[in-house]
């Protein structure tokens, strides 16, 4: 089966994060526009995250291949904003940097995810393992942290508590339910 219309928007949702990742990397306060450019592609892959996924469920268009690449686009954007934007935090001006608990926190999460799902993949097999509400306002949090960032929101920072909470109750409650695969054979 060919890729779908959704899986198609997801993949050129891979595509942008190294475009993502040269614009902030090569940011210099001289150069202001790459981080007005960076927001832009970190923009259109936020909207078009929102976009495949009402086009899978409305178009019935729900694939194994969405189902692997979608989680996987998401992890990729986000552990590379947060990865890049703490690296170049020092030279965006205006005391705008995450600290690096709050990196560690969300890359670790990421991984040991990422880390699971494969694991459960290679022992059990297929699994579905829909989205919680607590991996969704983790996500959401992650993004307005992203787009603070960006746009050098003063106060911005208050989205980093919510955000590291909600990040170590989603990786539990996601953990919970990979132990409950591997034991049971069955997402819940």
């Amino acid at each position: 089966m060919a890729l779908t219309f959704a899986n198609k928007i997801t993949v050129c949702r891979i595509l942008a994060v190294p475009f993502f990742i040269a614009t902030v990397l090569y940011y210099t306060p001289a150069q202001d526009h790459l981080r007005l450019v960076a927001l832009g592609i970190f923009l259109f892959a936020v909207i078009s995250d929102v976009i495949d996924g009402y086009i899978a469920r409305r178009r019935h268009q729900r694939t194994k291949a969405g189902a692997i690449l979608d989680p996987l686009a998401d992890k990729l954007l986000l552990i590379s904003a947060f990865i890049c934007l703490y690296k170049i935090g020092a030279v965006l001006g205006g005391g705008v940097r995450f600290p690096v608990w709050l990196v560690v926190g969300v890359i670790s999460r990421d991984v040991i995810l990422l880390s699971g799902a494969a694991i459960i993949r290679l022992f059990h097999g297929d699994f579905t393992l829909e989205p919680t509400v607590w991996g969704k306002a983790t996500t959401f949090f992650q993004v307005l942290s992203v787009l603070g960032i960006l746009l050098r929101w003063p106060v911005f920072c208050v989205f980093w508590y919510p955000m590291i909470v909600l990040t170590v109750i989603s990786g539990v409650d996601y953990i919970r339910k990979g132990i409950k695969i591997i034991n049971n054979g069955a997402a819940s």
